[in-house]
């Protein structure tokens, strides 16, 4: 599979040259795209959720840093040292992977065992009761997935791999990756085909069972007037 992958990648296919290039470039632009960074508004005791579609045995990696609005100045200012993130993250089995109390600034690491929507929370560890609390706060969270969170200049210092080498290992890197994107895909086609299967099957067996009971009422009405017709010496 893995060769096969690197062919669509690498290789040109007689007379399918350019639909596999095509492929290839609609691949590594998506795969480019799988970091997001963005920038959202809490309060200060309200709870934020995120979904995000990852596939199995994958690496995710979240920095966040935080703000407090300054209601004298107007203007959002860094967030106190005692203020904290508190940051949850669930599978598609609503298996809690991560819970863990960060400062005001971090990073958490998560691995995904299972394909599918993630779910990621963030709530501050403030209080209704706290000084702070009442506050609005802005949480600047940027999430890499797959092989965007590696650190490459880390990896080659630690394992002093030539430029050369690091592209070639960040290159294979990127087509394991989106061979597991793909292993994703065809899981949630077939997901999408069982659901499918067993929504028309459902469907098949609610209509005969109307048919039976329209059936069935129509046998009983007319037996119910031949009774009614016997008893009145009409017929």
């Amino acid at each position: 599979m893995v060769a096969e992958v690197g062919m669509r990648v690498f290789g040109i296919r007689p007379g399918t040259g350019l639909v596999s290039m095509m492929r290839t470039l609609l691949l590594l632009l998506w795969f480019a795209a799988r970091g997001s960074t963005l920038y959202f508004h809490i309060g200060e005791t309200e709870k934020k959720c995120f979904i995000e579609e990852i596939p199995d045995e994958t690496m995710v990696i979240g920095n966040y840093r935080t703000q407090l609005y300054d209601k004298q100045r107007e203007e959002y200012q860094p967030a106190t040292p005692g203020l904290g993130m508190f940051v949850e993250v669930k599978d598609p089995e609503d298996k809690v992977i991560l819970a863990r109390q960060y400062g005001s600034e971090g990073r958490f690491t998560f691995t995904s065992h299972t394909p599918g929507e993630h779910q990621i929370c963030l709530h501050s560890n403030s209080t209704k009761f706290s000084l702070f609390a009442g506050g609005m706060l802005r949480v600047h969270l940027d999430i890499q997935v797959g092989e965007h969170a590696n650190d490459y200049a880390e990896i080659a210092a630690k394992d002093k791999l030539s430029e050369l080498q690091l592209r070639v290992r960040q290159l294979v890197e990127q087509v394991e990756q989106i061979q597991k994107e793909q292993n994703y895909q065809r899981w949630r086609e077939e997901r999408f085909r069982q659901t499918s299967e067993s929504t028309n099957q459902r469907v098949l067996w609610w209509s005969i069972l109307q048919t039976l009971i329209l059936v069935a009422i129509g046998v009983w009405q007319m037996r119910h007037l031949k009774s009614f017709f016997e008893a009145k010496k009409l017929v």
